[in-house]
């Protein structure tokens, strides 16, 4: 979604990883993958914290939301998620269904009241009750805060912050009638330590953090947690856009993700979606109880190091 300009920083720097043009394109895939993807966060096999239990799941079609939803249909739970894109939205609903998970896909835009509404009703509908929320959903545009449109400035703020305040509004209700259950909200480092071009994505990640110690407090005697995840960068769909390399062949891009991360981050890699779905299952599960209004940092040493 960022245009040109926004991206020029952060392409001049993977950009030079792949040496004016992809000239790394050729190396070995052993080489390629380098330390930009390690091997995926094991899933607890024979575990299945969730049994029985009903989770929502935001944002889910792809990255971090998808990984999750993957994640707690193959420990047992009855997933209902949703996203914009409804074809990939039937992929992941198809592929739990094939690992013999349990899940249903609503094509949902947070933008929207009524939809938002309806996903939550539909699933409970589906499924009974409600049990766990993951609100994932979010989008990035980067530029100079003078060059942002007040739509542009919109588009962030409603998705990332008023989606998570909807989708929690119809949530919290049918939390309450099952007797309590865990709330996770995705904000991101740049709630601590932002970059320049992310005044939109940085307040409205930072904002994320105040509501969810808010809802927090507001319904810890009715037995509901509610925590912030912040990840990272993550080696997911929305980084490479933003990095302007949608169209950069896979190769090339672990490449220049392995350069980018050997140079910013203390651990010398990203994130991968696995790694952050396996936090989030955490903080949903019933392991930690005397956990809630925390903001959890998962970032490989990144914001420690100065952001």
């Amino acid at each position: 979604m960022a245009d040109e300009q926004v991206k020029r920083g952060r392409r001049k720097v993977l950009g030079a990883a792949v040496g004016l043009g992809g000239g790394l394109v050729g190396l070995s895939a052993r080489v390629a993958l380098g330390s930009a993807r390690p091997a995926v966060a094991p899933r607890r096999i024979g575990v299945r914290r969730f049994e029985g239990k009903v989770v929502i799941v935001t944002g889910a079609t792809s990255g971090i939301g998808r990984a999750a939803a993957l994640a707690f249909a193959a420990e047992g739970a009855k997933v209902g998620f949703c996203g914009r894109r409804e074809q990939l939205g039937r992929a992941v609903e198809q592929e739990i269904a094939a690992a013999g998970g349990e899940a249903t896909y609503v094509r949902t835009d947070v933008l929207v009241e009524e939809e938002v509404q309806a996903f939550v009703e539909q699933v409970v509908k589906a499924y009974g009750r409600l049990n766990v929320a993951f609100n994932n959903a979010g989008i990035t545009l980067e530029k100079p805060l003078h060059l942002f449109s007040r739509d542009e400035w919109d588009l962030v703020l409603n998705t990332n912050l008023r989606g998570v305040f909807l989708a929690l509004k119809y949530e919290i209700p049918h939390l309450i009638a099952s007797g309590g259950g865990n709330v996770v909200v995705t904000s991101s480092t740049n709630a601590i330590a932002s970059e320049a071009g992310r005044a939109a994505y940085a307040a409205s990640k930072r904002a994320l953090v105040g509501l969810v110690q808010c809802a927090a407090l507001d319904y810890a005697q009715a037995g509901i947690r509610v925590n912030a995840l912040l990840p990272g960068t993550t080696d997911t769909a929305l980084v490479r856009g933003v990095a302007g390399t949608k169209n950069v062949p896979d190769a090339a891009w672990r490449v220049m993700a392995s350069i980018w991360g050997k140079s910013h981050v203390p651990q010398g890699r990203m994130a991968t979606p696995e790694e952050i779905a396996s936090f989030a299952l955490a903080l949903a599960s019933d392991e930690h109880p005397y956990l809630s209004g925390a903001a959890l940092a998962i970032d490989g040493g990144k914001t420690a190091y100065g952001g």
